[in-house]
């Protein structure tokens, strides 16, 4: 592997279904303006909640990017 550098950054998905949509959210989301991702490593899961009820998944997630020559 050549020798590279890559940026890390927190991103934190939602769902009102589940933490892997949650975190699937998050990266697809992600990729929409951030290229050449290479990992994405789940950090933390937690949940909203309102009214007793679970209102909405969350995953926090560290996403690394290869920075561009």
């Amino acid at each position: 592997m050549p020798e590279s550098t890559y940026k890390i950054i927190e991103i934190v998905g939602t769902s009102k279904n589940s933490w892997e949509e949650a975190a699937r959210n998050a990266v697809e989301t992600a990729s929409k303006t951030l290229t050449d991702l290479r990992i994405a490593e789940v950090v933390k899961l937690d949940m909203t909640i309102e009214g007793g009820k679970i209102a909405f998944y969350r995953a926090r997630i560290n996403v690394s990017f290869k920075y561009q020559e």
